[in-house]
Parts: structure tokens; C-alpha cells; sequence
């Protein structure tokens, strides 16, 4: 999918921000370098009012109106707001303390200019940023990839429900197996998303919260009278957050690893839904929607290729590579800290893109596909050896001897097993008749086992 603003396009780095850029969009506003600094500034104004209303005694005699006005500098945080802050970085070349100068001017600005002292009172970068990422990827999930996810988990659910009762046969190894329906089959990984979607929102968002080694050594030093743990984890509370207790100078991210690893997960098995599809397709179990102006090749006018599960596979498996990468690599650190988590923290919003672009391209590729069921049926008609499975275990309950051994005599001869073949099989088997009949009636189109009750 190209994006319409093809000259910004073509000087990106990325194609998450090129290529995809109309896909990946909404994930801009939540993790752009502008996005990150509102997000920095609103956890030190939020920081500041939880202050006032403790109340420090030196920010009792606040104005009226004036937490109102302090609130606005993060609502109404602008690109002209972001230049700002990039400008005072050039002197301060320190990003957060950049955000707390920002703050400090616009304080002077609006005549609270006596309270700025406590703009980012007895905190380190890190209780910030610890606190605005996990703000921004609560907002990315909630309201970009979870509803994409619910977007495509609909979509399977519909087909699995459609063709719920379509035989088709099954295969093991790339082998013809027992036969099972092509609706169960999608069914399987609308479970295996939806399985995984509700582990991962049962993950809370973790934040670290606790001074400079994490200990609220300043905070405590200051004011040893007021209970700054339970300040804390109410502050995080309000943010949507949930405060790690005991922490050194950063979050230890374990509870962000574990997100990513969930994310991980979903991202796997999309991967195998993909191929699983993409397989489909090209044994002609699925036809492909044909959509004017297309091309499938620059040397082929016949091909229409599966790209949309093509393009999903490649960027669910970067996807995955990434969040392997922030989940094994974040939660280890030198002592109280070193700065390796700050560059690989700022690239949050890289798999959460790639992981976007796989699940509209996944369902952008279901929805152009339609069952091919004279092919299905063709093949279940040629493949009569899969009830031989049936006929050995119907022939155990009753008392044949060693029947394994006789279906796979006659199955293995390098001969089509067609139902003429299957049937003089049965008319030898010393049995009566009236379980001979029984075995015939089996066939590969009513030998597909329990099927399950459709998606509600």
C-alpha cells in the first residue's frame, strides 16, 4: 500500500514510515519523537498537580485557576511546542531535562513562575520516561493493534462459520490425512489469537516511579513525613499504570517483556496462518478476487500472486525478531543502570508497526479469497485411503485380528486406493455383513470427526 504523500515517501528510511506510512499512521501519534515529548510532559505536569494536592507546603497558595492553566500546557501540546524543546536540547543535549526547562518557561509564562522549582521535584529521567512508555504503548495497543486484531479475529470468524461444514481433507507431513473441515480449520487459529489476545491484556502496563537509584532518596530526605510509596503508586494508578515496587534507577522490564513476548506470540501465529493460507492458495483450495489494475508479474499477465499474505508473513516475522530483541534485551542492565535501554526503548514503536502492516495485510488477503470446493471435493474423491484409519479401529471393537497390519498391506502398494478397491477389501473381511455395510457407508466427506459449534 503506498501512501499518497509519495515525495515524503521516498526520503524515509523505513518503510514503516515510507512504503506503509498510510497503514502505520495512526501508530505516529502515539511514537514520533513529538508524540514522545507530549507524552513527558504530561507525566511531569500530571507529577506537579499530584504534588499540589498532596499539598507541598510551598505549593498550598497556588492561584485559582492556575493547575487548570498548568494542565493545558500538556493538553494543548503543539508541534510549535516540540521545536521548542528540540531547540533547548541543542544546549542542554539531555532530552528530559530539555521537557523540564520547556515546562519552566511556559510556568514563567503564565505567572506561576514561583512554583517552577518543583517542576520534576526529586526525579530522574527515568521516572519519566519509564512512566510515558508504557503510557504510549497502552495507547498504541488499545486503540491501534487491538483493534485491528478484533478487525481480523471478525473476518475469521466469519469464514470459519461459512465453511464450518465443508469437508476437506486434511494433511500431516504434506500427506493426504484424516479429512477435517475447512471451517475448523480456521477456527483453530481464531482460537489461538483470541487465546493469546486475552493472556496479553491480562498484562498490566508497568511504570517505575521512585528517584534517582529508585529509593525516593530526595523525596524522602525533604518531606520523610508524607508516605511518597503509596504517593507513587497512586500516581501510576492514575495514569493507567501499575508501579514496580523495587526497582534501581530504571524499570527492571520485566513486565514490558512480558508484553512484547505476548505480542511475540500473536505475531507467530499469524506467521502460520499466513503460510497456512498462502499453501491454500496454491493448491488451488482458494481462489484470489481479482482486482483490476494489479499486476501478479512484470514477465507473467496470467499470475495473481498471494502478496497480501506474502507482505504479511515478511513483516509479522520482523515483527517478531524485534520484539524478541526489546523483550531479551531490556531487562538486563549494568548495576543500577546503564543507558543501553534508551536507544533500544525509543524503537518500541518499530515492531508495533511491522505487526500493524501483518495484521491489515492478513485480512486484507482474506477477504479477497473464495472456496474453491470442486477442488476440495476432487481431492477427497481421489484420496478414498484416508477412511483406512476408520476401518481399523471400527474393525478392533470388533475382535479382528491385528487389522492395522491388513489396511496397511492393502493401503501401501503404490496403488490408488479407490472406493471399488476399499469395498472388495471389505467383502473379504471375515465379518458379517451387516458391519461390511457399515465400513462401506464410510467415506472421506462424512469421516471428519466431531465439528465444533460455530463462533458466536
Amino acid at each position: 500500500m503506498f501512501s499518497s504523500n509519495f515525495v515524503d515517501d521516498l526520503l524515509n528510511i523505513s518503510p514503516v514510515d515510507g512504503r506503509y506510512g498510510e497503514v502505520t499512521e495512526p501508530l505516529r501519534m502515539v511514537f514520533s519523537e513529538q508524540a514522545l515529548m507530549r507524552y513527558r510532559v504530561l507525566v511531569e505536569v500530571d507529577y506537579f498537580i499530584a504534588l499540589c494536592k498532596i499539598p507541598l507546603p510551598q505549593l498550598r497558595d497556588i492561584p485559582p485557576g492556575g493547575l487548570e492553566k498548568i494542565r493545558k500546557i500538556a493538553a494543548g501540546f503543539s508541534n510549535a511546542d516540540a521545536q521548542r524543546i528540540k531547540q533547548i536540547e541543542q544546549t542542554t543535549r539531555h532530552d528530559i531535562k530539555a521537557v523540564e526547562y520547556f515546562i519552566r518557561e511556559r510556568f514563567d509564562e503564565l505567572g506561576l513562575g514561583s512554583y517552577k522549582e518543583f517542576v520534576h521535584f526529586g526525579l530522574t529521567s527515568q521516572d519519566v520516561n519509564n512512566t510515558a512508555m508504557p503510557m504510549m504503548l497502552k495507547q498504541a495497543m488499545e486503540s491501534v493493534l487491538y483493534p485491528a486484531l478484533e478487525e481480523l479475529l471478525d473476518t475469521l470468524r466469519e469464514l470459519s462459520n461459512k465453511w464450518l461444514h465443508i469437508p476437506m481433507l486434511a494433511h500431516t507431513h504434506g500427506q493426504p490425512a484424516s479429512p477435517t473441515t475447512m471451517g475448523k480449520e480456521i477456527m483453530v487459529f481464531y482460537e489461538r489469537l483470541n487465546i493469546r489476545r486475552q493472556d496479553l491484556k491480562g498484562i498490566p502496563f508497568p511504570a517505575k516511579f521512585g528517584g534517582a537509584t529508585g529509593n525516593f532518596n530526595a523525596h524522602h530526605i525533604c518531606y520523610p513525613e508524607i508516605d511518597w510509596v503509596s504517593f507513587a503508586n497512586e500516581f501510576c494508578i492514575s495514569l493507567g499504570l501499575k508501579r514496580s515496587q523495587i526497582t534501581t534507577q530504571i524499570d527492571h522490564y520485566d513486565g514490558l517483556a512480558a508484553l512484547f513476548d505476548g505480542m511475540k506470540r500473536l505475531c507467530t501465529i499469524l506467521l502460520d496462518l499466513d503460510r497456512d493460507f498462502w499453501t491454500y492458495i496454491s493448491m488451488d483450495y482458494f481462489k484470489q478476487k481479482i482486482v483490476d489494475g494489479e499486476v501478479g508479474s512484470s514477465a507473467m499477465p496470467h499470475k495473481v500472486n498471494p502478496i497480501d499474505f506474502e507482505n504479511a508473513e515478511g513483516n509479522a516475522g520482523i515483527a517478531i525478531a524485534l520484539f524478541e530483541h526489546l523483550s531479551a534485551k531490556l531487562p538486563v542492565s549494568r548495576l543500577q543502570r546503564d543507558l543501553s535501554d534508551s536507544t533500544v526503548l525509543r524503537n518500541t514503536g518499530l515492531p508495533l508497526g511491522h505487526m500493524l502492516i501483518a495484521l491489515k495485510a492478513t485480512r486484507r488477503g482474506l477477504v479477497k479469497i473464495s472456496l474453491h470446493e470442486e477442488k476440495i471435493h476432487r481431492d477427497l474423491e481421489d484420496n478414498m485411503v484416508v477412511v483406512a484409519e476408520a476401518i481399523q479401529h471400527l474393525l478392533r471393537t470388533l475382535g479382528y485380528p491385528d487389522p492395522y497390519r491388513a489396511l496397511k498391506a492393502l493401503t501401501r502398494k503404490n496403488k490408488p486406493v479407490t472406493k471399488e478397491t476399499l469395498h472388495q477389501f471389505i467383502d473379504q473381511l471375515d465379518i458379517d455383513q451387516e458391519q461390511k455395510e457399515k465400513l462401506k457407508r464410510i467415506n472421506p466427506f462424512n469421516y471428519t470427526g466431531i465439528i465444533p459449534k460455530p463462533i458466536e
